[in-house]
């Protein structure tokens, strides 16, 4: 009778695990985040091609890799925009909070740290875990 009892229990917690209002903040945590990577892509794109046509090679070279640094920031930015749009997606259809691969929640503090996060901490350390493994195995 406990046991049945307390199985109830649990499953009223994880129909309520995350609020409505708390949906609401992240959301508008994760939409805050884009505009922000947004507005520095911006700003990234107005500094490329800014003085390329140094005479000195030393500065020539300089500007190469300043701009190959802002591109890779770019690309991350792009990449971290498009995981946070698959997150609102998932607020959307009432998955947003859930581990992809156990079901169970993510839980608050972690979504609050990374609000962007698909894994519960105990599925993201397996992954970090099979991923270290390949890459031992692939020295």
């Amino acid at each position: 009778m406990f046991l049945s009892k307390s199985k109830d229990m649990a499953k009223k917690e994880l129909d309520h695990y995350l609020t409505d209002e708390q949906l609401e903040y992240f959301r508008g945590k994760l939409l805050r985040w884009k505009a922000e990577l947004l507005k520095e892509s911006g700003d990234i794109r107005g500094t490329l091609g800014e003085g390329s046509n140094e005479a000195d090679p030393l500065d020539s070279a300089s500007n190469i890799a300043n701009q190959s640094l802002e591109l890779r920031t770019k690309d991350r930015a792009r990449k971290l925009i498009h995981k946070i749009d698959q997150a609102i997606a998932r607020i959307d259809d009432g998955t947003y909070g859930y581990c992809e691969e156990t079901g169970e929640p993510i839980g608050v503090k972690r979504l609050e740290a990374r609000p962007i996060a698909t894994l519960c901490i105990e599925a993201q350390e397996q992954h970090e875990k099979m991923e270290k493994e390949y890459r031992e195995d692939a020295k």
